[in-house]
């Protein structure tokens, strides 16, 4: 495949740039359009489930508090980072179109690593409020509701959504700067950072550096942050004198806990096993990791979170007895 190229002119040196990248993860393994056809169900999932409940944050004033703000964050970030990857994944495999426009590469790259980095970063501050509800069970409710508390939530998260564009934008900001003669074939199945910056055939060291660093920002970072917070959590229900009181505890954190480990598990085994298992399966798990938590997400905050569910029962007014009469 002879790619067109355009080239492109900054401080009096040319870049090379194809007009288009082609992407060649998917096209080797066998049967999977069937795989494909799943991720369309599971996208289609994530998008009902993510708009259903960051409307029911929105309707239901009782749930318009610093917890649920966070929680509505994670559904924002989740229903956009599938859908700046999937769509153009099964419009690629599916309808045999398997090239991207180099600009459209580059901005897919951007906003797939983005709210990648906004859903790490959100675990975080879930976890330090689940640190503020059992380090400070008594004072939790009072801290909440207090207008500065809101006001100090929103900043927290402001500045990690802000974080993440100063990352993913400098990330590729030095792509542009790469010169591309030689191949143009992803051997993935969207544009991905790693695999773009190695197909450049002059000096790649700034994105050799941006791409060792993006893990450690959007992963081991975060993961850190929350691993120390349990870890805290864990010593102080050490000084909690009953065992009912402990469970009891525990359970406010299951949904955040199993938030954390549907998204971070599947991507360290990926990542510690990913030179001794087949190129094939590296893409197909890469891709579970990345569509799965966000359909999950929702599911589990509805399920888990009794506020939630009490919420939906009343939007939808299922409880047997809508009205009581009041007596005079």
């Amino acid at each position: 495949m002879v790619p067109t190229v355009k080239a492109a002119t900054i401080s009096n040196v040319t870049f090379v740039r194809p007009a288009k990248f082609y992407f060649s993860g998917y096209s080797n393994i066998p049967y999977i359009t069937y795989f494909l056809i799943f991720m369309c169900f599971v996208y289609i999932m994530t998008v009902v489930g993510n708009v259903f409940l960051m409307s029911v944050i929105y309707l239901v004033r009782t749930l318009h508090t610093p917890k649920y703000m966070i929680v509505f964050n994670l559904a924002l970030a989740d229903l956009c980072g599938s859908s700046a990857s999937i769509p153009k994944v099964l419009d690629a495999f599916l309808f045999d179109r398997s090239e991207i426009v180099y600009e459209d590469c580059l901005s897919s790259m951007f906003f797939f690593y983005f709210f990648t980095d906004v859903q790490s970063w959100i675990l975080v501050i879930m976890a330090y409020d689940r640190f503020i509800a059992i380090c400070f069970p008594l004072r939790y409710h009072s801290i909440v509701t207090k207008p500065i508390t809101h006001r100090f939530m929103f900043s927290l998260i402001a500045s990690f959504w802000l974080f993440a564009i100063t990352v993913t934008l400098t990330a590729a900001g030095l792509l542009t700067r790469l010169s591309f003669c030689k191949s143009v074939i992803i051997d993935s199945y969207f544009c991905d950072h790693g695999q773009i910056y190695r197909l450049a055939c002059n000096d790649s060291t700034p994105s050799y550096v941006i791409g060792k660093l993006l893990p450690v920002l959007i992963l081991w970072l975060p993961l850190i942050f929350i691993l120390f917070t349990y870890l805290y959590i864990g010593y102080a229900l050490t000084k909690v004198a009953t065992v009912h009181e402990r469970v009891k505890a525990l359970k406010t954190c299951t949904a955040h806990l199993s938030l954390v480990a549907i998204y971070f598990l599947p991507i360290i085994i990926t990542f510690v096993y990913m030179g001794n298992i087949h190129p094939n399966v590296r893409i197909i798990n890469l891709s579970l990791t990345s569509v799965f938590p966000p359909m999950l997400n929702p599911i589990i905050y509805v399920l888990q979170t009794e506020e939630i569910k009490k919420s939906v029962k009343k939007l939808f007014k299922v409880k047997l007895h809508t009205k009581i009469p009041i007596e005079k």
